[in-house]
C-alpha cells in the first residue's frame, strides 16, 4: 500500500512537546463480526454465550481431510458493507493462508484475504464540529477468526475454546487518515452506525463482535510519516481514544530523548491507562501468504452486485440530510437522533403519527432532552423505553395547542413514566384537571391578589423591571402551574406598569 498524505496540518490537533508541536498518525484495521447464524466455512452456530466449545464442527476444529465451504451469506453482508462505505466493489477476490502458529488457531493458518479483497476503496464522512472530514477506506476482506485461549482456570495449564473459530469477520482497513483522538473515536461511532444501519454486525464491542487495531505514528507537522506501532484489539471506543493519547505521547518523549522508536505491536492496559510490548510487528512476507488451494476464486456479476444495492436501506448519512430538510432540524440534533436507526425510526413515528406532520424540532427536544434523560437513567434507549412515539406525539399537540403549559407537559411525562404507563396524554389531563388556564378573569384574580399581599415588592420590580420574575413564579405557584405564561406575562406587566 502506498501511503498518501490526504490532510493539511491543523495546528488545532497538534500535540506540544518540550522541543516543539507533533502530529499524530492514525490508521484503523476494525475486525467485525458479520451477522450470520452460521460461521465462514461450516455450519457451525455463531451464537454469543454459548458454552466452551459448544460451537464447533470438524471444519473449525481443523480435523484432517476436512474442507472449507464457502458461506454465501456472509459474502453478501460483506458486499452490502461495501456498498454501504461507497466503495468499489471487486467482482473477483481469492481466498489466502496467512500461515503463523497460535494455540487456538486449530489450522496453523487462517483463512483471509492478501491481494485480492472482496471490496476496494471507500470512504467513511466525519462530523467534526463545523468540519466534515473524509476517512479513506483502503480494503476490506474477509476472513476467519481464530479461537480464544483462557488462562485463568488452572493454576499450570491453559484451556482453549474454539467457538469463534472459523467465525466470520470484515477487516475494515482505513487509510491513515486520522489526526487526533477525537477523530479516531468519531471513526469507530461512525462505523458502527453504518454496520448497524446495514444489519451487517451488531457493533457490540464489549461481546468482541467488533474490535480494533490502531496504528499509531508521530512526526513534525507535515513531515514525513514517523515509525508506526499497532494496539491490538482495543474494545471500546472510550479506550481507543485513551490508547492513542498514551502512545502518541509515549512515541513523543522517546523522540524528544533522542530515541528512536520500534516498530512493535503492543496492548493497552485500561487499569493503568498505559500501552506495553507485546511482540515485534510482524511483515506480510513473515506470514507466507499463498491462495488456499481449498477455495476457488469469488467471482460474481453486476447483477448480484445491483441487487443488494437495492435492498439496502437508509444509510446515517441520507437519513441525516433528509431529517434536516423535511423537518428542520440543525445538524447536531439530526447528527443525535440518526446515531441508532431505532431512535431516528421512532422520532420519525412521533413526528408523523396519526397521519399529519407535527414540528420536528418540538419532537426532537422531547426525544433527546426529558425522554432521553429518563432512557439513560434506566439503561435503556430511548426506543427501548415504555413511552411510545403516540405518547410523545399527544404531549406535544397538547402543548401546541395551548391545553398544558412546558411544565404541565413535564408532569404529565412524569406520570406516563411513574403511574399510567399505557396512558392517552389528552385522557389523562382532561381526567386529572391539568389543562391550562387560559380564562384572563381567572389569571388576573391571582395576579390581584399577589402584588396586594406584597407592595414592597411591587415597589422592588417598578424600579427593576427584571424582577418580576418573581410575580411570575409566585402566579403560577398560586395556579398549581396552570396559568398560561404567556397570558400571565402580560397581565403583570400591565398591573406593575412595566
Amino acid at each position: 500500500m502506498t501511503i498518501i498524505d490526504t490532510r493539511t496540518p491543523n495546528p488545532k490537533s497538534f500535540i506540544k512537546g518540550s522541543t516543539g508541536d507533533w502530529e499524530v498518525i492514525i490508521g484503523m484495521e476494525v475486525h467485525a463480526q458479520v451477522t450470520s447464524e452460521s460461521k465462514l466455512f461450516s455450519g457451525s452456530s455463531t451464537e454469543f454465550g454459548s458454552p466452551p466449545n459448544a460451537n464447533v464442527s470438524f471444519v473449525d476444529a481443523a480435523m484432517p481431510g476436512m474442507l472449507p465451504v464457502i458461506n454465501e451469506e456472509c459474502v453478501r453482508q460483506a458486499v452490502r458493507t461495501g456498498l454501504g462505505l461507497k466503495a468499489q466493489i471487486n467482482k473477483r477476490s481469492i481466498f489466502d493462508r496467512k500461515n503463523y502458529f497460535y494455540p487456538d488457531l486449530p489450522q496453523g493458518y487462517q483463512i483471509s484475504q492478501y491481494k485480492d479483497p472482496i471490496v476496494g476503496e471507500g470512504k467513511v464522512l466525519l462530523d467534526m464540529g463545523e468540519e466534515q472530514i473524509e476517512i479513506g477506506i483502503e480494503r476490506l476482506h474477509l476472513e476467519q477468526d481464530a479461537g480464544k485461549s483462557i488462562h485463568d482456570q488452572h493454576p499450570s495449564m491453559s484451556f482453549v475454546d474454539l467457538n469463534r473459530s472459523g467465525v466470520a469477520l470484515m477487516e475494515i482497513v482505513s487509510k491513515p487518515d486520522l489526526r487526533s483522538s477525537d477523530e479516531a473515536k468519531a471513526y469507530l461511532s461512525k462505523l458502527r452506525t453504518i454496520l448497524r444501519y446495514l444489519g451487517t454486525c451488531d457493533g457490540n464491542m464489549e461481546q468482541g463482535s467488533m474490535r480494533a487495531d490502531i496504528n499509531v505514528s508521530v512526526r513534525r507537522p507535515g513531515g514525513a510519516f514517523g515509525t508506526r506501532c499497532e494496539i491490538k484489539n482495543v474494545n471500546s471506543v472510550r479506550f481507543a481514544g485513551q490508547a492513542i493519547e498514551y502512545e502518541a505521547r509515549r512515541q513523543i518523549d522517546i523522540l524528544e530523548d533522542g530515541g528512536a522508536i520500534d516498530q512493535e505491536t503492543r496492548l493497552y492496559d485500561p487499569r493503568t491507562g498505559e500501552t506495553r510490548s507485546m511482540r515485534s510487528k510482524e511483515e506480510a512476507h513473515d506470514y507466507r501468504y499463498f491462495p488456499d488451494p481449498d477455495l476457488l476464486p469469488l467471482e460474481f456479476d453486476d447483477a448480484f452486485i445491483e441487487a443488494l444495492r437495492a435492498g439496502l436501506t437508509e444509510l446515517p448519512d441520507d437519513k441525516k440530510a433528509r431529517l434536516m430538510t423535511e423537518y428542520g432540524l440543525g445538524a447536531y440534533d439530526a447528527g443525535v437522533l440518526i446515531l441508532e436507526r431505532e431512535t431516528a425510526d421512532y422520532y420519525e413515528a412521533a413526528v408523523r403519527h396519526g397521519g399529519r406532520q407535527r414540528d420536528g424540532k418540538a419532537v426532537a427536544n422531547w426525544v433527546m432532552g426529558d425522554l432521553s434523560a429518563y432512557a439513560n437513567s434506566q439503561g435503556l434507549s430511548v426506543y427501548e423505553t415504555h413511552i411510545t412515539p403516540a405518547q410523545i406525539a399527544g404531549i406535544v399537540d397538547l402543548v401546541a395547542e395551548g391545553t398544558i403549559s412546558g411544565k404541565i407537559a413535564k408532569d404529565l411525562l412524569q406520570i406516563l413514566i411513574a403511574e399510567e404507563k399505557d396512558g392517552d396524554p389528552a385522557e389523562i389531563v382532561e381526567r386529572r384537571g391539568m389543562k391550562q388556564v387560559t380564562d384572563l378573569g381567572a389569571i388576573e384574580k391571582v395576579v390581584d391578589e399577589i402584588i396586594a399581599a406584597n407592595p414592597e415588592q411591587v415597589e422592588k420590580v417598578k424600579a427593576k423591571p427584571t424582577l418580576i420574575g418573581w410575580f411570575v413564579g409566585q402566579a403560577m405557584k398560586a395556579s398549581g402551574g396552570k396559568a398560561n405564561p404567556q397570558a400571565l406575562n402580560e397581565i403583570l406587566k400591565k398591573k406593575l406598569g412595566l
